[in-house]
């Protein structure tokens, strides 16, 4: 996404704006600081030579994108965390052996996390839930 200022002052109101407070540059152009820059350029601009409304439409539609994705990861999030809970709880009282067979026991609790879930057995073992466990 490429965003145009039109004026000197533009460029170093949208510069300060992007730079995070510890003085390093900023990796991306997270939804915050994209917000910022436009606002930054429409107070900035040269009144004699107003930015180009075609210009300005595309990033007002560029903007509204960035909010949707992340309005639909978050909601994205939500349904994998509960996917993941309502699956656990399936686990609860089965017995699991993993993959190679080295370890079994009966689910005795099951913890998810951001990366997976791990079954917690009544002899103190644990598999990570995956390709290859079976489950009676």
């Amino acid at each position: 996404m490429q965003v145009t200022t039109t004026s000197p002052t533009a460029t170093a109101a949208a510069a300060s704006a992007a730079t995070p407070a510890s003085s390093q540059p900023a990796k991306t152009l997270d939804y915050d600081a994209f917000l910022r820059l436009l606002i930054a350029e429409l107070k900035n601009q040269d009144p004699t030579k107003p930015m180009d409304s075609a210009q300005y439409v595309g990033q007002l539609a560029a903007f509204s994108n960035v909010e949707q994705a992340m309005k639909t990861n978050a909601k994205l999030d939500a349904l994998m965390s509960s996917f993941a809970l309502s699956q656990a709880q399936g686990f609860v009282g089965r017995t699991v052996v993993s993959a190679d067979g080295s370890v079994s026991g009966q689910v005795a609790a099951v913890q998810v996390a951001s990366d997976g879930a791990v079954a917690l057995l009544d002899n103190g073992q644990r598999i990570t839930l995956g390709p290859g466990i079976t489950v009676y």
